[in-house]
């Protein structure tokens, strides 16, 4: 073993490698962990280390914590103007989604506002948003548009994702969402509207390089499978990763539609089949769970849980941070949420924000676990077991942040 080039060492550390899966936590207790050049190099029992330069190498005291990788948030909106706060209260007045709309509510209002705010405007609600992640532990995030639905302000929500990455130490994976709703100016022809995202914001996002896949809202109030599937192939012929919200309110079959192109991921999933679930299955996709707006949406249907475990798909889970369905920042209350609410194991809900969270966003070969090779984003907990980060949430137990190596909290 070549400790030469060894930069940092943590000893004194407890380790949830997350290289099991949902099966376990990979725990390697009374451990340590080096790095070099933003890079895993060694870990393992302490008492297995080899001889190293301790004259060049930074020792660091892990005080008995546990660590993990880096959380992995891979299901965000968190770009978009003004909120929707009226509209929360409203409905709680009684109000319906129909005399919401009518009142300007719902995603038009925030297509509104996200289309009259600047570039520097947008980042700046965004920062606090994504710096409220972080803090939580997250280093790397996947953020969405589709609150523009139009070339200009789609290309512009995409800008401000990539200029986040640049005011905080997180990846940021983005993704195309303009087929997210059918735009105001476009409601009486929406296959136009999807003419209009394959012929011209696709190859305008891809010649950019703007986004690393394309996502489509394939559901009865978004869109149907014919017009899902122009999507898919125009994606797919400018070499973008597919992603699909598919079966939220029913099972139109956008999970399989979207297998059959080898998607990353089907989102949300509430009424996915056992047929989709299969297909997934074949496919090696991710099915992303979303707790945060199925409690705030007070939905009754769970997602397949039994038959993802059944035919072993891969759950991440994720905030869904987004003004009107899930406005919540808090990955640490989604692993809280997935256990209470959708009976997922500890173990299960953190492989879903590390290694399962990774392999939403194709990141599954650097990103999500503890193994040498991997970047080095490690999240450093003050816990006497990997449990309690799924138990409690409200007092945020990290202790310290590693991003590439570099210690960032």
């Amino acid at each position: 073993m070549n400790t030469s080039r060894w930069q940092t060492l943590w000893l004194n550390i407890n380790l949830a490698t997350m290289t099991q899966g949902s099966s376990g936590y990979g725990v390697i207790e009374e451990a340590a962990l080096a790095i070099s050049e933003g890079k895993i190099v060694w870990l393992g029992k302490a008492q297995d280390l080899p001889g190293f330069d301790k004259a060049n190498v930074d020792v660091i005291d892990g005080k008995g914590h546990w660590m993990t990788p880096g959380l992995i948030d891979c299901h965000t909106h968190l770009v978009y103007g003004g909120n929707r706060a009226n509209e929360f209260e409203m409905r709680l007045q009684g109000k319906s989604y129909e005399e919401i709309a009518k009142a300007g509510g719902g995603i038009v209002s925030t297509v509104k506002a996200t289309r009259a705010a600047t570039e520097d405007e947008l980042l700046a609600e965004a920062l606090p948003r994504l710096t409220a992640l972080h803090q939580q532990g997250v280093t790397t995030v996947e953020i969405k548009s589709g609150y523009g639905l139009d070339t200009i302000t789609e290309i512009k929500m995409l800008k401000v994702a990539g200029q986040l990455s640049e005011k905080l130490p997180v990846t940021v994976k983005r993704t195309f969402l303009g087929a997210h709703a059918v735009p105001v100016e476009y409601k009486d022809d929406p296959d136009a509207y999807i003419n209009l995202v394959c012929n011209e914001m696709i190859p305008q996002v891809a010649e950019q390089k703007l986004a690393d896949a394309v996502d489509v809202f394939c559901e009865g109030i978004g869109f149907d499978l014919q017009q899902t599937e122009c999507v898919f192939a125009t994606a797919k012929q400018h070499d973008l990763r597919i992603k699909v919200h598919a079966e939220q309110l029913s099972d139109l079959g956008g999970t399989e539609l979207a297998a059959r192109y080898n998607a990353l991921s089907s989102d949300h999933l509430e009424f996915l089949s056992e047929a989709g679930v299969k297909a997934m299955s074949e496919a090696n996709m991710t099915a992303v769970l979303l707790p945060g707006a199925f409690y705030f949406l007070r939905e009754t249907k769970q997602p397949p849980i039994e038959y993802l475990r059944k035919y072993g798909v891969a759950m991440a889970i994720a905030t869904d941070a987004n003004p009107g369905s899930s406005p919540i920042c808090s990955l640490q209350l989604m692993l809280n949420m997935a256990c209470t609410l959708f009976r997922l194991t500890p173990a299960e809900a953190l492989a879903g924000v590390t290694c399962h969270g990774a392999k939403a966003l194709g990141l599954s070969a650097t990103k999500g676990m503890l193994k040498v090779g991997y970047d080095a984003d490690l999240a450093c907990w003050d816990i006497e077991q990997p449990a309690e980060l799924c138990y409690q949430f409200g007092v945020n137990p990290l202790s310290a942040l590693i991003k590439a190596g570099r210690k960032v909290i």
